[in-house]
């Protein structure tokens, strides 16, 4: 298949495998992630997947940059796209409202929607996890409805609380801890996205994400924060 590589550092190379952020092409970065491993074995020391490309971190001192793109060649060779059974689904409960979702009646009207609409315009679609990054458990998702596109807001909120779920034009993503962000806020989700004594993500590139609205009850129920979303100056 037909590919780049970019110099990133001395240890590292870009591999970019596609020009244009799609659904599918997750399946064939999964697939040249489980061939890059089998090919650099212990030689390698990260490999990074992201919308369209694969951050391939390798051993300098096992490794010249020749011999590093030799082993990305060979295990690109007869490439195929991994099967559609890779990467975990999971079925994540949102509280969308208002009193949680700040951008949830100007989204609606900006776009020519109910709030009723714009959320099952955005429940009703599965989501594909793209890259992790911004924070830890921030998984950048997509990829959302033309018709709930929306362009991140002018000037970033200073904080956002946990848990708020988010558009940015055709991406939507959870906030995993109290940080700065200028996404739309839909609502809010109950459950920990990044459990930090073990350091790990619930959600991975290749899996899948479906938004289940529920009630505030449950979302209480559930563990998650009702109170009301407070602008801080």
């Amino acid at each position: 298949m037909n590919y780049q590589l970019e110099i990133v550092a001395v240890d590292c190379l870009m591999l970019r495998l596609f020009q244009r952020i799609e659904e599918d092409n997750m399946r064939w970065i999964l697939a040249a992630d489980q061939r890059l491993r089998a090919v650099f074995g212990a030689q390698l020391i990260d490999l990074v997947p992201s919308y369209t490309t694969l951050l391939v971190h390798y051993d300098v001192r096992q490794l010249t940059d020749q011999q590093a793109r030799i082993l990305i060649a060979q295990a690109l060779q007869q490439l195929e796209p991994a099967s559609g059974q890779q990467g975990r689904e999971h079925q994540l409960p949102v509280w969308y409202d208002t009193s949680v979702g700040p951008d949830l009646q100007a989204l609606a009207q900006a776009r020519g929607h109910s709030v009723a609409e714009v959320i099952k315009l955005h429940s009703e679609h599965e989501y594909q996890v793209f890259a992790l990054g911004f924070a830890p458990g921030f998984a950048f998702m997509g990829l959302v409805a033309e018709a709930l596109a929306s362009p991140r807001l002018a000037t970033p909120r200073q904080q956002v609380p946990a848990t708020s779920l988010g558009i940015a034009e055709r991406q939507t993503a959870v906030y995993p801890l109290r940080s700065p962000g200028g996404w739309n806020l839909l609502g809010r989700m109950p459950l920990a996205l990044f459990d930090s004594s073990a350091g790990c993500s619930l959600l991975q590139p290749g899996d899948r994400v479906r938004f289940c609205p529920v009630e505030r009850d449950e979302f209480v129920r559930l563990g998650g924060d009702d109170q009301p979303f407070v602008e801080r100056p």
